[in-house]
């Protein structure tokens, strides 16, 4: 093992605890499904809250609390500190696949089903349809969406390669987003592939990777589900600790997956944007009003009704909160259009830093550099979540401006200086240089503009 080693002991025996612990572990996995599933179902069933209600008196609004304004914020924030802990040791999802598949068909993962676009596509149309039918406010919206995902994670494991997560290793809507959150963990699974060769020992069980990775040439910490397993493993895999720059800036020694930057472009940084300032942007109105206007000026009045279903567009007539069919339709528009206007912008500056560079390959590490800005974008507009609802209960949270400040610049200036460093490996000098800097300051910039809209432009 390499000397870095040395330095990790303590990080070993932990990692190697987890292996010897696997029992403790799957104890963990069930309690957090049972926990998982009382925050999903039981308030779907329950009364909507009237306006009076607080959290401590209404479990539908604890539970929202707990479900939107901790869980998913802090989970985002759990795989940039530890990697993918979250996917190996207490996903719900993970766990109900990985147990269904012991007892399903086994059969081989058809070649359709391991296309690489599948994490995108699943992200950007469950936050899609989240926004269409307000996931974050109402109870049953999140059972139809997180259940749903829940049992397609089930079904897959019945139908495909006993004692694997099928689901989680392709088809997962926040596998791809995790992917990139965790190539800032300071910490990994390391791999020495010679000693792997060598065989060396200890003598262990073959371990059970659920993903299905070759842990022998595993690199980083993008697919990894730290779950343990294989910690230990012919003397050759142990946990350290690492640079969170370090695998953004190995990537430029190989190119990373195209589906990688499309999703970091098109849907954590364009989509999600959308998704989180619609509701305050001046825009979004104006994009309605002209849309109204336009069809109350050719008689077409049916788009203004909000008759359409709950599991389809919003509609909660009794808490006055309904979504007309022109509302939704504006909804789609406003968040593809972000989604395509500001990574297709961000795309075209980013190649053209790479062209200047010198190297049009540089564009796909260029791009992961953005992985900051696009973490903590994510994770200031779930936590905004967090904000209202601890304000409607009376808290005054004075200090959330000044914190959201303080996270949106370290991220800027973590993205640029990833870039930086990427640029000075290359050698480059004088115009080429000084081009494809202004390139990458323009695209921060604009990721950073729209985060200042959102929660100060705008507000």
């Amino acid at each position: 093992m390499s000397s870095l080693s040395l330095h990790n002991r303590w990080l070993q025996r932990l990692g190697d605890g987890m292996r010897r612990n696997a029992g403790v572990i799957r104890v963990l996995q069930w309690a957090v499904v049972l926990f998982y599933a009382l925050l999903l179902v039981l308030p779907a069933f329950l009364p909507l809250p009237n306006s009076q209600a607080r959290m401590l008196d209404n479990l539908t609004l604890l539970a929202q609390f707990l479900f939107w304004g901790i869980w998913w914020p802090f989970v985002l924030l759990s795989i940039v500190l530890f990697g993918r802990l979250w996917c190996g040791v207490l996903c719900p999802e993970g766990a109900l696949s990985e147990w269904a598949s012991q007892y399903g068909r086994g059969m081989g993962v058809p070649r359709w089903l391991r296309w690489g676009g599948w994490p995108t596509l699943a992200f950007c149309l469950t936050t899609l349809y989240g926004q269409l039918i307000s996931v974050y406010d109402y109870a049953q919206a999140a059972l139809l969406i997180l259940g749903g995902s829940t049992l397609a994670a089930v079904l897959v494991g019945v139908l495909f390669v006993r004692g694997k997560r099928i689901w989680c290793r392709y088809l997962c809507p926040v596998s791809g987003v995790f992917a990139l959150l965790a190539r800032l963990a300071p910490v990994h699974f390391q791999v020495d592939e010679q000693r792997w060769q060598a065989n060396a020992g200890p003598r262990l069980p073959p371990p059970n990777c659920a993903p299905l990775l070759d842990i022998r040439r595993m690199r980083g910490a993008r697919d990894c589900h730290a779950c343990g397993r294989c910690s230990g493993q012919r003397g050759a895999v142990q946990l350290i600790a690492r640079s969170s720059n370090q695998e953004i800036l190995e990537s430029a020694t190989h190119t990373p997956s195209p589906w990688d930057t499309r999703l970091l472009l098109f849907g954590v940084i364009g989509l999600a944007m959308g998704a989180f300032q619609w509701t305050v942007s001046p825009w979004f109105i104006a994009l309605k009003q002209w849309l109204a206007n336009w069809l109350v000026e050719h008689e077409l009045l049916w788009p203004l009704q909000d008759n359409a279903p709950w599991w389809l567009l919003t509609h909660y007539p009794q808490l006055n909160d309904s979504f007309s069919w022109l509302d939704g339709f504006s909804i789609v528009v406003y968040l593809c259009g972000s989604a395509l206007l500001l990574g297709g912008g961000l795309l075209i500056l980013l190649r053209l830093a790479a062209r200047l560079a010198g190297n049009p390959a540089l564009y796909w590490p260029l791009s992961l550099c953005l992985t900051p800005l696009g973490g903590a974008g994510l994770f200031l507009g779930l936590s905004a979540t967090t904000v209202k609802l601890l304000r409607f209960e009376g808290l005054l949270l004075d200090w959330v401006q000044p914190a959201r400040a303080t996270l949106l610049i370290a991220a800027l200036g973590w993205s640029l200086l990833l870039a930086s460093k990427l640029l000075a490996a290359q050698h480059i000098r004088g115009w080429r240089r000084c081009g494809a800097s202004a390139c990458l300051l323009l695209a921060v910039a604009a990721v950073g503009y729209g985060g200042w809209l959102q929660f100060w432009g705008w507000s």
